[in-house]
């Protein structure tokens, strides 16, 4: 199933809480061009849009190699790194390299760099201030975000995003458009809350995200924001660009005809400790032909579960069995959920159909800033299709990381590829 955004509102004019309600004639003065011979601010975005990576333990020398990738003139840098990095000595150090470019990111279970998939590695992506502009916001503590604060988070945005967008020197012109990004604890059990929430607040505008991880350890994730990685908090960014884009999820799974009714479960920690009155996990092991195997994040990312939500099934992903027999999840679950057992399609399939419809929407991307489940990857491992999948992923341009969960508009979602693509610059 590959999924898109359509029809877009052009910032978002028609959306209560932006002071851009009605578009203003432009004076003449605005509409002139650049002067011959100013330098144009662009940084690297005349050869697209910028991405780094780096393989140094130290963090300072992962920071610097990232700032001579990315180049200059840029509104915003966003970086994945591996938890095997010390958080507070990569905070200052990135900290220190771009000055008074704003730097988010979030820690990962696995990187997507230029090169496709990467694992104990600093990736980025700079977003060039003459083709965007981007606000920020920080959502912490999450586990006390109620429903209510996502309007004051929204209105916040669009009024900074306005502000920001009447001071420009140079404008973005009228085709300009936003869309969200949410990073987020991925073990904080906040997201559907979270996401919904927002999503909602923002009406028309598209937005996407992904859970923070830890390399499958399930310890602690962390987002960064303002020079420290935080726990417990999530980061959304709101990005205007004249460039045309398109947010997206695809999953590469169909339901069968095996049912199964939670009768036991945990809401609050994602616990299912019943499935058909039966022990949860032998009960799914049964299920899915495997009666008897022990149960491995390998089996739980080759059989996974979905759910019918609003005519689309959707995949709820199990993150472990614990000792109990009882399995916790990666989604909210609650007691009657009836789930289905799915069966995956071809993979690579399903990623090269999702791209010629990114193509044929945007055009080839300069960008596509990816969030990949990290059951996903694991999958492809076991398939041995990691190599092949790499190559897809470095020759459409994909930045990103494996996640714990990913969010598109107002779901939260797993063992899905979810992003935005983003194309070249209008002529």
């Amino acid at each position: 199933m590959v999924a898109f955004t359509r029809p877009r509102n052009r910032l978002s004019r028609r959306h209560p809480w932006s002071t851009l309600a009605e578009p203003q004639p432009r004076s003449a003065e605005t509409q002139a061009p650049e002067p011959a011979g100013t330098p144009p601010d662009r940084g690297t975005a005349s050869d697209g849009i910028p991405r780094a990576v780096s393989q140094a333990e130290d963090p300072g020398v992962a920071a610097r190699e990232l700032r001579d990738g990315l180049g200059d003139g840029l509104d915003l840098v966003i970086v994945f790194c591996a938890p095997s990095f010390d958080r507070d000595a990569l905070a200052g150090a990135l900290a220190a390299v771009f000055g008074s470019i704003p730097v988010i990111g979030c820690t990962t279970a696995g990187e997507i760099g230029p090169f496709g998939y990467l694992s104990g590695a600093l990736v980025a992506v700079g977003f060039p201030s003459a083709d965007f502009s981007v606000v920020t916001a920080l959502v912490d503590p999450v586990d006390r975000f109620e429903i209510a604060d996502s309007t004051a988070i929204v209105q916040s945005l669009l009024e900074r995003r306005d502000r920001a967008l009447a001071d420009r020197a140079v404008p973005l012109g009228e085709e300009a458009d936003s869309f969200a990004m949410l990073l987020i604890d991925g073990l904080s059990m906040s997201e559907e809350t979270v996401v919904s929430a927002l999503h909602n607040a923002l009406i028309t505008i598209p937005l996407f995200g992904a859970s923070a991880g830890d390399d499958l350890h399930f310890e602690r994730s962390f987002v960064l924001h303002e020079g420290r990685f935080r726990s417990n908090a999530a980061v959304v960014a709101l990005f205007t660009t004249a460039r045309p884009f398109t947010v997206f999820h695809t999953q590469h799974f169909v339901r069968t005809d095996r049912k199964m009714v939670v009768t036991g479960a945990d809401p609050q920690r994602r616990i299912v400790t019943e499935i058909n009155a039966e022990p949860a996990g032998p009960e799914y092991a049964r299920l899915v032909g495997l009666e008897g195997e022990p149960l491995t994040p390998m089996i739980f990312a080759s059989h996974p579960v979905v759910v019918r939500v609003g005519g689309e099934y959707h995949v709820r992903s199990i993150q472990k069995v614990n000792e109990d027999e009882s399995l916790t999840f990666f989604c909210a679950i609650d007691e009657g959920i009836v789930l289905t057992v799915a069966e995956g399609v071809d993979p690579v399939a399903n990623f090269d159909a999702l791209m010629s419809g990114i193509v044929a929407e945007v055009g080839s991307p300069d960008l596509v800033l990816g969030c990949d489940c990290i059951l996903r990857r694991l999958e492809m491992e076991q398939r041995q299709l990691g190599a092949v999948m790499s190559q897809r992923l470095a020759s459409h341009r994909v930045v990103g990381f494996c996640a714990y969960g990913e969010q598109v508009n107002g779901m939260h979602v797993n063992q899905t590829f979810t992003g935005v693509a983003i194309g070249a610059r209008p002529a």
